[in-house]
């Protein structure tokens, strides 16, 4: 065929179903997902306020101030930009150098590591057309071409909501446990601010 005979198309928007291309799936599912997505946010937000937590309130010998202190402010910038995965490495680091570092903290983190691979498929995966039960396989391939596999449903996205609210708790009971108000709360305990 040569470029005179080629035949050329567009997609008539106008034909499209409403909502496309979430149109398959029923409002709930999407409800589960926008809340399972927004709890994650919030997660990344509490690590980014428990590194200042814990870089605010460590203990640093006299003769290292002056050098701690010209890392704290990228510190904290990196707090406010980095995804879910650098957050996890950024708040396991602060918390271990602290002299009050959490005993949990290594199980805390593993299940932060591992909470991260369901965020990042929720949040990036393109769903794909619901089974009979409701259940989706999102289309999601990591950096390192793994392949997401399993069908996820509303329950399973409620279900994620809730373990993440939880470890939303844990991180900010790895500040409050220490005295410490946390960050941007009217909680009890000693203002870090």
């Amino acid at each position: 065929m040569n470029e005179s005979e080629a035949k050329r198309f567009v997609v008539d928007i106008d034909k499209l179903p409403p909502d496309f291309p979430t149109h398959r799936h029923d409002g709930a599912f999407w409800e589960a997902l926008g809340r399972a997505v927004a709890t994650f946010g919030f997660l990344e937000e509490v690590l980014g306020k428990a590194i200042f937590a814990f870089t605010a309130t460590r203990t640093i010998p006299s003769d290292r101030i002056e050098s701690e202190y010209k890392k704290w402010l990228p510190t904290l910038q990196r707090a406010l930009e980095d995804p879910l995965g650098g957050l996890t490495d950024s708040y396991s680091s602060a918390a271990r150098k602290h002299q009050n570092a959490p005993s949990y903290l290594d199980d805390l983190v593993k299940n932060l590591r591992e909470v991260a691979v369901w965020r990042n498929t929720i949040c990036h995966g393109s769903w794909r057309v619901p089974d009979a039960d409701g259940r989706s396989l999102p289309l999601y391939v990591d950096k390192r071409r793994g392949v997401f596999e399993t069908p996820i449903d509303i329950t399973a996205l409620k279900q994620l909501q809730r373990h993440t609210v939880e470890l939303v708790c844990s991180v900010m009971n790895s500040v409050t446990q220490m005295g410490y108000r946390f960050p941007g709360t009217r909680g009890p305990g000693t203002s870090i601010w």
